[in-house]
């Protein structure tokens, strides 16, 4: 790993040294049993009313939320998350998105002469910036809230837990710079983050993570990418491990994001390909957002000297759909 160019602010706090091994060591393991007793723990089922549950988490954010986190505004400088429209196929993108022009100005009348595209994309995977929905992951067969998956999703989309219930969000979010905090450019895929720090992280940035807050963990993966070339994520890349989540579900997140998918690959968790998206979606009720560009935030948080600010997350309305492409908004 090579050193960072940005001013590093682990001076001001601890580095979380369980991160600064040159090994990734995405341990330690744990069973089914292990993880389903984690899952319980942390499970929020019963928390908001039925017309309100499929909201999951988002319900935590209040227009109070909304009016504190436009405090946090100072400069008025906007920070754009989303990858670029991937069309290429690669070892990250398995399911290239499609774009093609659908009119060149020949087709309708003469004057004003008018181009069309046509866009599509099947968004879970690597290879877009996408929120996904509580209807994306089930666990044992249930959805957040307890829903059985079987009954509710369907050929026709998701009768629970759509993206459409959601809407946007408004609210702060805090970004966890890892490689800013150790000063170093990313974190290896395959290291996992922990609980310890996620606190020690907390400190030498100085930011505390709170109710409502949305969470983006950035590790440096297109960093990487830019500098090395592209992997498959799916078989290693840097994310949390499971002992991360109940820190996060005491502190009432609302969001949890990253420049990965938040999970550590390989999987910690004894037949789980995904243990984090089902504690947080499926236990707390708590929607991700997967493979965000972090790169030009972690610049900008850096020069501000702040690793807080106002977050707009607008999911487009798609009623029975389980996550959305999307672009999300920082504004220091």
């Amino acid at each position: 790993m090579t050193s960072s160019p940005h001013d590093s602010p682990s001076a001001s706090g601890p580095a979380p040294d369980s991160l600064r091994n040159a090994a990734p060591d995405n341990g330690p393991a744990l069973t089914r049993e292990e993880f389903d007793t984690l899952f319980d723990t942390v499970r929020a089922w019963g928390r908001w009313s039925p017309e309100d549950a499929d909201r999951g988490a988002w319900n935590r954010v209040t227009p109070e939320h909304a009016r504190r986190a436009t405090g946090l505004v100072r400069t008025g400088t906007t920070v754009a998350m989303a990858l670029p429209w991937n069309t290429v196929p690669g070892p990250d993108n398995g399911r290239p998105a499609l774009h093609y022009m659908s009119d060149l100005g020949d087709v309708e009348a003469p004057e004003p002469s008018c181009h069309k595209d046509f866009i599509a994309t099947d968004y879970h995977g690597k290879g877009v910036s996408h929120l996904d929905a509580l209807s994306h992951i089930a666990y044992r067969g249930q959805l957040y809230d307890g829903h059985t998956a079987r009954e509710v999703v369907g050929a026709a989309g998701a009768r629970f837990g759509s993206v459409s219930a959601l809407g946007p969000l408004v609210t702060k979010g805090v970004l966890l710079d890892l490689p800013a905090v150790l000063g170093i450019d990313w974190l290896e895929p395959g290291t996992a983050v922990h609980a310890a720090d996620v606190r020690a992280a907390e400190k030498a940035l100085g930011v505390t993570i709170g109710d409502g807050d949305a969470v983006l963990l950035r590790s440096g993966h297109f960093r990487r990418r830019a500098e090395l070339g592209a992997w498959n994520p799916d078989a290693a890349s840097a994310g949390l491990h499971v002992d991360a989540m109940p820190l996060l579900a005491q502190r009432g997140i609302a969001l949890l994001g990253g420049d990965g998918d938040s999970d550590v690959r390989p999987s910690p968790v004894e037949g789980l390909h995904s243990p984090v998206h089902a504690l947080a979606i499926t236990a707390m009720g708590v929607p991700l957002l997967d493979n965000l560009d972090l790169e030009a935030l972690s610049a900008a948080c850096a020069q501000a000297g702040r690793y807080e600010f106002l977050l707009v997350v607008a999911p487009l309305n798609i009623p029975g759909g389980t996550g959305s492409p999307v672009t999300p908004v920082a504004v220091l």
